[in-house]
């Protein structure tokens, strides 16, 4: 069997293994109508999906490793916080309205399927590799920007969860530390990590494998468009929208990029 037919054997069954599991998810979720282990689930995915394609494209290179190490770390701070957080709060609004509707609340599982497939499809790509080859500038590059994008988010979620866990903030709003660049630094620091791993990918990376690139682009539309950011922006002008410092946030703060928008 020629490496290409390999690759696009793994490919397919890396999307198999996505999707199924969170079809599964979808299942117990949807007879016990709880959302509380749906950020988990994925977190675990990425996991299983980086350490299986690794196994499958057998020697682990420096290469690998390092781009493997980058993507389990990720999945492990962000699943241990979102699932931390969603045990404390006992709920996420983003299902609020559609836990109880088993077929809306399906898309979102299949979402987060395409999602996780999408998303790390550089990386998995990246693993498939049978041939090593030297790191260089491009790889030093990408994973320079994975670095700034982890410690990104990561600040600003610790700056986030440490703001909403003093007593003295209750109904306040955080824009202090990265809140006080942009309105949405985790979110951020989401896009460029992702952005630098498929950076670190692009050596390996021929013919049809470039279209992988949708990793990042998927994610910013993800953040931008669908579930992250207009939830939030919404959600802020629904709770502190007749709020004069809020109005002053948003009207002075950018929305994503600072300096920019």
């Amino acid at each position: 069997m020629s490496l290409a037919a390999i690759m696009g054997n793994h490919l397919a069954k890396s999307a198999a293994i996505s999707f199924g599991i969170q079809f599964a998810g979808w299942i117990i979720a949807s007879a016990l109508k709880t959302e509380k282990f749906y950020d988990l689930t994925g977190s675990l995915t990425f996991l299983l999906l980086t350490c299986l394609t690794a196994k499958w494209g057998a020697p682990l290179t420096a290469r690998k490793t390092i781009q493997s190490g980058m993507v389990i770390t990720w999945a492990l701070r962000l699943g241990i916080y979102l699932f931390s957080r969603i045990l404390r709060d006992g709920f996420d609004r983003r299902f609020n309205t559609i836990r109880t509707k088993p077929l809306m609340f399906l898309f979102t599982w299949l979402m987060q399927g395409a999602w996780v497939y999408l998303t790390l499809l550089p990386t998995i790509i990246n693993n498939l590799e049978s041939k090593d080859k030297p790191i260089g500038n491009r790889e030093l590059a990408g994973w320079s920007l994975w670095t700034i994008g982890f410690l990104l988010e990561t600040i600003a979620d610790y700056q986030k969860a440490a703001f909403r866990a003093d007593p003295n903030n209750a109904g306040r709003f955080v824009q202090h530390g990265l809140w006080s660049v942009c309105r949405h630094p985790n979110y951020l620091g989401e896009i460029i990590l992702w952005s630098g791993l498929f950076v670190s990918a692009s050596p390996v990376l021929r013919n049809f494998q470039y279209l992988s690139i949708i990793s990042p682009i998927f994610t910013a539309f993800l953040l931008t468009r669908v579930s992250g950011i207009p939830l939030l922006e919404k959600h802020g002008m629904k709770r502190w929208g007749k709020e004069a410092d809020y109005l002053h946030y948003i009207k002075t703060t950018p929305l994503l990029i600072p300096f920019l928008w």
